[in-house]
């Protein structure tokens, strides 16, 4: 069963200690890792993001990678019509532009990802948006023609279902002030 799918979200605990610092999910293409559909990395530059990354407070992820896609691999959409908390609910799709449907592995990658979360207590999250998994404000009309939406992800879907705040790679800022409060 979907991680969550049904049932009443469960909150992401609290830090054991006030004084350990507070851990981000991260999309892994924005430290670099080609994880990308098309190999790619997309390197978030950021004095922010190398602080967090030399305090060791960032957890890297591709939910995607994680369950078990290839790099490359085919680019893949929400269905038309359907946004990320469509395919969460498991009643939403998404397909590669070669017609196959991925649904299942992609919320395979949402499940990983929110147990990653839950398991390093990260309350926040910075993803790449426009993605199908990662996407926050925007992703891809489904449509396969390179247009865009307002809608999130799959992975976004679930991990604000568990109280994980999400942040698109242009909200850094937003996030770090999130982190002083």
């Amino acid at each position: 069963m979907f991680y969550g799918a049904g049932k009443p979200a469960k909150p992401i605990k609290v830090r054991a200690y006030d004084n350990m610092p507070e851990k981000i999910l991260i999309s892994a293409c924005l430290l670099g890792q080609p994880v990308r559909y098309n190999g790619t990395g997309l390197s978030l530059e950021s004095t922010l993001l190398s602080e967090w990354k030399t305090a060791g407070i960032l957890v890297p992820l591709c939910p995607e990678v994680a369950a078990g896609f290839q790099t490359p691999r085919p680019p893949a959409e929400i269905e038309a019509g359907q946004l990320g908390t469509d395919v969460f609910a498991g009643n939403g799709s998404i397909y590669e532009n070669t017609g196959r449907d991925v649904t299942e592995q992609f919320r395979l990658g949402a499940d990983l990802a929110v147990k990653t979360a839950v398991e390093a207590g990260c309350r926040f999250a910075l993803l790449t948006d426009g993605s199908p998994s990662c996407g926050s404000s925007f992703i891809y009309s489904g449509h396969h023609d390179g247009q865009t939406r307002s809608g999130m992800g799959v992975v976004t879907a679930a991990l604000r279902h568990h109280g994980v705040e999400v942040f698109a790679q242009h909200q850094i800022h937003e996030l770090a002030e999130q982190l002083r409060r």
